[in-house]
């Protein structure tokens, strides 16, 4: 399994992007990509990396009525929406296979 971050809050809410009405939880390689992003991006000030275990991907996968859909963010110095767009299927195959590749 590959290890991908998300960032949450202390009270458990996690970081999202609205994407025309979806949200979309952004994704990162390591938990340093995860800061540089955190350093640019405002709203993620209170935010920390979490690491994606299984249980913290299905909480993930379960919140919001189970349409929980992510950005695979290739590097964080740039806009987080430029992110590769995933499903939650489409994000434990890419946790699977280890082929964590951002187009």
């Amino acid at each position: 399994m590959s290890s991908l971050f998300a960032m949450q809050r202390a009270n458990g809410d996690w970081f999202a992007l609205d994407d025309k009405g979806r949200f979309r939880v952004p994704v990162f390689h390591n938990s340093a990509a995860a800061m540089v992003a955190r350093s640019r991006e405002t709203g993620m000030e209170c935010f920390r990396p979490v690491l994606l275990d299984e249980v913290t991907f299905k909480n993930l996968t379960t919140t919001d009525g189970g349409k929980a859909c992510f950005w695979l963010v290739g590097d964080p110095l740039m806009k987080l929406s430029r992110g590769r767009a995933l499903d939650d299927q489409e994000l434990a195959r890419v946790m699977r296979n280890g082929n964590t590749t951002a187009k």
